[in-house]
């Protein structure tokens, strides 16, 4: 069981989109045709999410002269380019089958009151590109620890014992705004 997580966790992106149902989103999905490759964008209200982790899948409609069309996109899969927010729609059910037996306007849901259109991402699995930052930082305490063993005047030793505990802190409030910065601004 660990070789097939390890080799699903190698394929989930890194960020999904935050989806909804009930919002208005395009679909930006690749579409190969012969030895050409071209991005097409599908617009339409989600009508359902299911699944979880890297079966998760989406299903967008719309209506297309007069004829309803839905798609099923999964969510980690590599033709999917990226998912834009057009409307956030009021939803009060999982799934709105419901769609589907109407027509026109009462075919689309109503929008959220003073809602704002923001790509919010989730973050699936960390960036590599963290832990270096981490490394460095820990390489400035070491610098830090030596210059007191240096220093021979005793005016100057408690000044450089009370910049110690800041670095530990500014350390620890870094690695916590990290977490915090991803979930709170995106």
């Amino acid at each position: 069981m660990d070789i097939i997580k390890s080799i699903e966790h190698e394929q989930l992106k890194n960020k999904i989109p935050e989806l909804k149902v009930g919002n208005t989103v395009k679909v930006h999905a690749r579409i190969k045709e012969g030895n050409k490759e071209r991005i097409q964008v599908f617009e339409g209200i989600i009508i359902k999410v299911q699944g979880g982790g890297i079966n998760q899948t989406f299903t967008v409609r719309k209506n297309s002269y007069g004829v309803g069309v839905e798609k099923t996109f999964l969510v980690h899969s590599p033709l999917v380019e990226k998912v834009e927010l057009v409307r956030v729609g009021k939803a009060r059910r999982a799934k709105l089958f419901y769609l589907r037996d109407r027509l026109g306007k009462s075919a689309k849901t109503k929008e959220q009151v003073g809602a704002r259109i923001e790509d919010k991402e989730i973050v699936v699995k960390e960036d590599l590109a963290e832990e270096p930052v981490v490394e460095e930082v820990t390489t400035t305490e070491e610098v830090v620890e030596e210059t007191p063993v240096t220093e021979e005047a005793p005016e100057e030793a408690p000044a450089v014992e009370t910049e110690n505990p800041v670095k530990q802190e500014v350390v620890d409030t870094v690695k916590e705004e990290k977490v915090e910065d991803v979930k709170d601004e995106k």
